[in-house]
């Protein structure tokens, strides 16, 4: 039986490609196992040889081998959807070490003097895939075709779908001699006839950014107490007006029980909150939601604003909970550090929708938004539901003056 084994990544298959740690590696091994292909590519080794592919056949050919080092080459790199996931398993009592090669993907990103950082990876070859949802939803996608899908079918999905004029890159043979790439527009290349196995990238300039969904925890689902919490219908509108992306980072203000904080983290998946409280019965609340939930991206700030505001990171989106009567102060410390900053905040009390109206006209807010929510909610009286309302409860939300293009004055050029 084989002891020591190197699974090597072969890139796209020319050995032209290989890194000198894996040409080594094949110098010193006694056996080579891959596909035919890869296998024809290497018939220069004197070393005895396997044509064989899948992870159980590879594993059993090592085990009845009479060699001591053996290496098994994969297209592409080991760590990019290769066979080597599933070969790993059935080495464990083996010297394995892996090693990696150059993927399609920085292959022709290369030839395209593109990066390749920001794409997002699909792979059509041989498994379910949503081709058009990844390119309707990304800037910059990278597509691997086989098997029932070709390029021509996806780019002809894309022109069905309204996206005949991304801009498409496709990749056949790499790193052979009769390598070819070809761009063009997805309606453009739905008529041409490329190799089942291509590598694709398709740049949309345009995306459709996917919006966050709508918040869908219960007011049940929280360690509560007696410290006030936003409820549930209310706490959905004010996460859909925050407009809450990914990345962004959020200002929960007297975050009470921190159920908005809970909302805006799992919204903000990427980003941070940070949950600024001064009771220390609410803070201890805060911090079991956050465990409850597992949130990560959930910072909690204990203290009194405007005062813990100073030095936190800058927010994109603030709700305001609670002030304690320093509104215009809290406003003013959010606006100091991001000018564009997306603002909102609930009043129960006609005096404190007032102060709010007041801070939105001495703030020069803009786009500003008001509206009055009243929910009622079924409960049971003998044999029948009535109708108990809950206090009604007022939410504005305003952008920052940073977020108002200046007038041109006639300033300096």
């Amino acid at each position: 039986m084989v002891s020591r084994v190197y699974v090597i990544g072969m890139g796209m298959g020319n050995p032209a490609t290989l890194t000198q740690e894996a040409r080594d590696a094949l110098d010193s091994s006694e056996l080579v196992i891959g596909s035919a292909r890869l296998i024809e590519a290497l018939s220069d080794l004197p070393a005895r040889k396997l044509a064989l592919v899948s992870p159980s056949r590879i594993a059993e050919g090592l085990r009845l081998a009479n060699e001591s080092v053996a290496s098994v080459v994969m297209s592409g790199d080991v760590g990019f959807y290769s066979g080597a996931t599933g070969l790993y398993p059935l080495l464990k009592n083996m010297d394995v070490r892996a090693i990696p090669g150059i993927s399609s993907l920085s292959y022709l990103c290369a030839r395209l003097q593109m990066a390749w950082q920001d794409a997002y990876v699909v792979s059509a070859h041989g498994r379910e895939h949503n081709a058009v949802g990844a390119v309707q939803t990304h800037v910059k996608t990278f597509l691997l075709t086989g098997g029932a899908t070709s390029v021509q079918d996806i780019c002809a999905q894309l022109a069905s779908r309204g996206l005949g004029g991304v801009q498409v890159h496709v990749g056949e043979r790499l790193s052979y001699e009769d390598e070819r790439i070809v761009s063009g527009t997805a309606e453009e290349l739905a008529g041409c006839a490329f190799a089942s196995l291509s590598a694709m990238l398709v740049i949309n300039e345009c995306p459709l950014v996917p919006q966050v969904r709508a918040p869908e925890l219960s007011d049940g689902a929280f360690a509560r107490g007696k410290v006030p919490m936003t409820k549930q219908e209310v706490r959905q509108l004010v996460i859909c007006k925050l407009k809450i992306r990914p990345d962004d980072t959020v200002w929960d203000v007297g975050a009470g029980t921190g159920s908005v904080s809970v909302e805006a983290a799992r919204a903000a998946c990427e980003g941070q909150v940070l949950a600024i409280e001064r009771d220390p019965e609410a803070l201890a609340l805060i911090e079991r939601n956050k465990e409850r939930f597992g949130l990560s991206n959930l910072r909690i700030v204990p203290g009194s604003a405007p005062g813990a505001l100073v030095g936190l990171p800058a927010p994109d989106r603030v709700f305001v909970g609670g002030s304690q009567g320093s509104l215009e102060a809290i406003l003013q410390a959010a606006l100091a550090a991001n000018p564009d900053a997306l603002l909102c905040m609930t009043a129960v009390t006609l005096e404190t929708l007032a102060s709010v109206l007041g801070c939105v006209k001495n703030l020069g807010l803009c786009e500003v938004d008001i509206f009055q929510l009243s929910v009622s909610q079924a409960h049971e009286a003998g044999s029948y539901h009535l109708m108990r309302a809950e206090n009604p409860v007022y939410l504005v939300s305003a952008k920052g003056p940073g977020s108002v293009p200046a007038a041109d004055g006639g300033g300096a050029q």
